[in-house]
């Protein structure tokens, strides 16, 4: 994606974040290239991590959050039953009002849980602007990829580029096959000039496979030396494990090794989806919620899988990197938060809600010792629900093993006289 893309159509809050990612990215290959590592995808790992690092705040606060959901949910639950079917302005005034009740009893909001999506979706839709066309964010990339540019067209800078400049890079892509598709459309060079005409033009060689490389020199026989020895820099870069990570695994329906990326990306993430439930309350496994939460985490690393394959391999080393990332850190905030202290967590949840409502001159919250009492029981009668549900089923079972050692006594089992004297044991235990 081009940079002139990028601002006019990229939004005002996804352009600066990639462009922030995109240093980061640039930094990162330069520490590697100073270590003699020319190398994409391992800059992709590198980057993965970094960011989970970065974001892993804002991951403890949305799972403490959802954990704290979890110890509402049975009240909110019970408002939603009381209010059911009733669609008139005043029973929903005052389910809105009660279920507004239960959030500031244990001092949260009901936009609290959201805040850290929020915030987390614009770097998560930036990230993949990044990883999906490196040459435009990462300048020590594209410095590559601009000296092929400047040989096909003569010139020593962007600024000298003129419009129709890319008109034979674009008639040798669609010649030779290039995939001119992308986030937005790669290709439309009609009234571009400058910097920007050299951003699209990039945006074009990027998609070149190493075969297409080699084809660029013969169909520009005056720049084949740059084109060969940029294109051997840019392949030695792309290649990953014997993966271009420019083309997606998907080349017909010959096995290859790229196919392991959308594999791993497909179990990776359904292992961090099951990690992640694991730390969350069990739910009735028949109601809505329940079956659509299974539904998604069956769902999700099924797309994984179809996406990292259609999509450049670039994309699936992101997705495996950051599942296995996930992985080790949900591991971490599973041990946390199973030593999170819920009373302590709503007594500083309400000890900020109160700070806010001391500004705007209201009174602080006084029922916070009930939300405190109903979570520290909450466990405790879910144990005591199980404890009933297993001495029912046992007494049940003892009843079973009676009747069936009374009807049966005295006679071979399933022999007819045992049937007689059942029917005969029958009538004489209930005549009584």
């Amino acid at each position: 994606m081009d940079y002139l893309v990028l601002t006019k159509t990229g939004g005002f809050i996804l352009g600066p974040v990639s462009q922030i990612l995109g240093w980061i990215m640039d930094l990162l290959f330069r520490f590697t290239s100073s270590m003699g590592i020319l190398n994409i995808g391992l800059c992709i790992i590198l980057f993965t991590l970094v960011v989970k690092v970065l974001m892993f705040p804002l991951t403890i606060k949305q799972q403490k959050s959802s954990k704290l959901m979890s110890v509402m949910q049975p009240e909110l639950q019970a408002i939603q039953n009381k209010y059911k079917g009733k669609t008139d302005n005043e029973s929903m005034m005052k389910m809105n009002v009660e279920t507004k009740a239960v959030y500031e009893k244990y001092g949260t909001s009901m936009t609290g849980g959201c805040l850290q999506l929020v915030i987390q979706l614009p770097i998560l839709l930036a990230l993949y602007r990044v990883i999906y066309n490196i040459p435009a964010y990462v300048s020590s990339v594209k410095i590559y990829f601009m000296q092929v540019v400047y040989a096909i067209t003569n010139v020593s800078a962007a600024a000298d580029l003129k419009e129709g400049a890319g008109a034979s890079l674009l008639q040798f892509a669609t010649d030779n096959n290039v995939p001119l598709t992308g986030v937005t459309k790669i290709g439309d060079l009609v009234g571009v000039t400058g910097e920007a005409l050299g951003n699209k033009m990039v945006d074009i060689l990027y998609k070149l496979n190493p075969e297409q490389w080699g084809e660029l020199g013969k169909s520009f026989p005056e720049a084949a030396s740059v084109i060969a020895e940029n294109s051997s820099s840019i392949e030695k870069m792309n290649e990953f494990f014997g993966i271009n990570l420019a083309t997606n695994p998907w080349q017909g329906m010959t096995p290859n090794v790229a196919w392991l990326i959308p594999v791993l990306a497909g179990l990776t993430q359904w292992f961090s989806a099951k990690l992640m439930m694991s730390n969350q309350p069990q739910q009735d496994e028949n109601s809505t919620s329940a079956q659509m939460m299974k539904q998604m985490n069956v769902m999700m690393p099924m797309m994984s899988v179809f996406f990292c394959f259609t999509f450049p391999a670039a994309i699936g080393i992101y997705w495996v990197a950051s599942s296995v990332f996930q992985i080790i850190q949900q591991l971490i905030v599973n041990s946390y938060l199973n030593k999170v202290d819920m009373d302590e967590m709503i007594q500083k949840n309400l000890e900020k809600a109160n700070a806010k409502r001391a500004k705007k001159g209201l009174p602080p919250q006084k029922i916070s010792q009930n939300a405190m009492i109903n979570a520290k029981h909450i466990q405790a009668a879910q144990q005591r629900e199980e404890e009933a549900r297993n001495e029912k089923l046992e007494k049940t079972r003892q009843q079973v093993k009676e009747s069936t050692e009374f009807y049966n006594q005295d006679a071979k089992p399933g022999s007819l006289a045992a049937k007689a004297a059942m029917v005969a044991k029958y009538n004489e235990k209930h005549n009584k």
